[in-house]
């Protein structure tokens, strides 16, 4: 299994069909199993809430941290064993996680606890993205454009197409908004969705690549950055009406990013990479650990570190 979230999905074929579910939780076949070594294990994303951790792989693993990453311990009780890709939160409490086999799992406790609330095992559709749009709107996106959402804060769940007028079934590898309320998607071959009315309508923007897009965020300056294979990023502060490259230093595929207190960008990739970047995410310094392990995530650690979440689990990691 690779080590990211959004490379897995390139692995599997699948066939996407329609169905909603109600609003009481399924019935679970299996429970992750608790384990010593949760956190050594392959980890694919992570959400940061103030000085609260929560991040998810395979397994169902879930593990979380409430003193910024110095000490870890599993949920208990998480209703699947299938790998977790990716996790969103509304609020302190309320959070949904989504993975393979198009599970879906809500916590209304902080991830202490969880819940099914949606999966197709016989699909076997991997989920790659999911994101709270607000505290009622949630989505979450995966291989072959599929696209579920749920109007009631994640415990009913619909399918259905990315937009009528767009055909493309590509993979639609993350999910993140914007200040204003816009929702972007990178996707492959170049691909970026953009939705300006809460997510009834996406429109594709014109990037000047061909390549896929694992993964993206907004910066605190408002600008868009998106990123994917071989080293490419591209970086919009027109909302991706038009796009610059980054210079990234690297030949290596990104699959995560954050951004520092301190304006510093974080992203992490394939086979021990850590790019820095102090000028707004225009131009990073290339690391590359001794370990090489890869990593799909990163978050910001104690004293300007970074925590880094991948095949091996979590590593700290402390830059200049």
């Amino acid at each position: 299994m690779n080590n990211s979230k959004r490379v897995a999905n390139a692995l599997l074929a699948f066939t996407f069909c329609c169905a909603s579910f109600s609003a009481v939780a399924l019935e679970p076949t299996e429970y992750a199993v608790p384990s010593e070594l949760a956190t050594q294990t392959l980890l694919l994303d992570v959400v940061e809430l103030d000085e609260k951790l929560v991040a998810v792989g395979e397994f169902g693993h879930v593990v979380l941290s409430s003193d910024n990453g110095a000490t870890w311990e599993q949920a208990k009780g998480v209703p699947t064993r299938s790998t977790l890709t990716s996790i969103s939160f509304v609020d302190q409490m309320n959070g949904l996680a989504v993975g393979h086999d198009m599970t879906i799992l809500k916590t209304v406790d902080g991830g202490v606890t969880w819940t099914l609330q949606y999966n197709n095992i016989d699909n076997e559709l991997p989920l790659l993205a999911v994101k709270f749009v607000n505290a009622g709107y949630a989505i979450a996106t995966g291989g072959f454009s599929s696209f579920l959402e749920s109007r009631d804060g994640g415990l009913t769940w619909e399918e259905r197409l990315l937009d009528e007028d767009i055909q493309d079934d590509f993979h639609l590898n993350d999910l993140f908004t914007d200040a204003s309320g816009d929702i972007y998607i990178p996707a492959e071959f170049g691909n970026v969705y953009r939705s300006q009315d809460g997510g009834q309508k996406f429109e594709a923007l014109v990037t000047p690549y061909d390549g896929s897009f694992w993964g993206g965020m907004i910066l605190d300056d408002g600008s868009v950055l998106v990123w994917g294979m071989r080293g490419n990023a591209f970086i919009s502060s027109d909302k991706g009406a038009s796009w610059s490259k980054v210079n990234t230093n690297t030949d290596r595929s990104l699959s995560g990013g954050t951004q520092m207190d301190d304006g510093r960008v974080v992203l992490t990739g394939l086979s021990g990479l850590v790019l820095v970047s102090t000028d707004g995410g225009k131009n990073f310094v290339e690391t590359v650990r001794e370990d090489r392990i890869s990593f799909s995530q990163v978050s910001a650690g104690p004293d300007g570190s970074v925590i880094l979440y991948g095949d091996a689990g979590i590593r700290a990691h402390k830059i200049d």
